[in-house]
This record gives C-alpha cells, structure tokens and sequence, in this order.
C-alpha cells in the first residue's frame, strides 16, 4: 500500500492520501487529544506525543505537529501509523451508541440562526458546499457553517486550515469576496 503525502498551505499541517475512502461522508476534526478518543487511528497519531491536531476528509488525513515538532521525524512515524491502521482494515471508529455522542453547543453554532434569514442561509450553505469546502478539502482542511447575522457570515476553519498563517487571507480575499459576489446581503465573513 503507497500512501502519498503532500505539503499543504500550513507549514504545521501535511495531508496524507492512503488511496481509499477516510469518510464515507463530511470530515471529522481532532483539535485536542481528549477529542481524539472516539476514533483509533486519531489516538495512535496523538500517543506519538508529535501531533497537535488530525482531521480525517472524505480520502484523506491531515496531521498537524506539535509546535517544536520537525517533519522528518514525525512523517515516518505518521505513515507507519496509517499503514497499520488501513492495511489491518481497522475500524476508523470505536463501536458505540448515539447515547455516548455529545457536541458542544459552541461546536454546533455561533447562535441560533434568524429564521427570516431562512433563504440567505440557504444560498450560503449552497456556495461553501458546492465551491468553497471542495476547495478548502484540496488543502486537506474543512470549513464549517456557523452562522448568520446582521449581514456577518461566521465560519469554523478545520484540519490544515486551523491554525494556518494563510487561513485569513484565504478567508477574507477569496472565501468573503466569493460569498460577497453571490450572497450580496453578507457584508462580512468571520472565522470563529
């Protein structure tokens, strides 16, 4: 099995292909190692005491290394990791019931959305599905809805693009202007 790795924007953040389907559907983001406790393959990346962060995409891995962390001796470990885990076809995630999932309500939305916002929301939900979130997954990252308000768009930036020192230029020169040009009623697009 060859797993390909590439470089991605953030310089703290490599993108892992291990030529199969990660997420059947959406993304999973592991900020913190006690995050990471639902899933095997985050566990083991975090227990190497290297990584700072892992987002599983629909055919990829993002890891992110510890602050004082190089590369070349995290990359090896990382990719032994991940050939163990897909080649043993190991569960991405432990068995479980609904019962034993919570998220936390600041994880859900910045607020609750205005409901006569109902159709801008509906066309800003649109855009990042269809245009901005393939392209932000390029970068081996996600972005997520959180919500509307006052012409305001907030986003939650995950994977390599948390964290990214280009994260906010990306954010206000190409995911604003493009949101701006379709959705003329967001006046502004904030990362939260």
């Amino acid at each position: 099995m060859l797993i390909q790795t590439e470089a991605t924007p953030n310089p703290a953040t490599r993108k892992f292909l291990p030529g199969r389907t990660v997420m059947e559907a959406g993304g999973r983001d592991f900020p913190t190692p006690e995050s990471a406790e639902a899933s095997p393959l985050a566990e083991a990346l975090f227990a190497t005491g290297m990584v700072d962060g892992v987002y599983f995409g629909r055919d990829f891995v993002s890891v992110s290394a510890a602050p004082t962390v190089e590369w070349t001796q995290l990359e090896p470990e990382v990719l032994q990791i991940l050939l163990d885990h897909f080649v043993t076809e190991a569960p991405l995630f432990k068995p479980g019931s609904a019962a034993d999932i919570h998220v936390a309500p600041s994880e859900e939305m910045a607020f609750e959305d205005d409901p006569a916002d109902a159709d801008i929301i509906d066309q800003i939900k649109d855009l990042i599905e269809t245009r901005v979130r393939p392209a932000v997954a390029q970068d081996g990252g996600d972005i997520v809805y959180r919500g509307y308000k006052d012409g305001v768009l907030y986003l939650a930036m995950q994977g390599a693009c948390s964290g990214c020192p280009s994260s906010t230029i990306t954010l206000k020169r190409g995911i604003e202007g493009l949101v701006k040009h379709y959705v003329p009623e967001v006046t502004s697009v904030e990362a939260i």
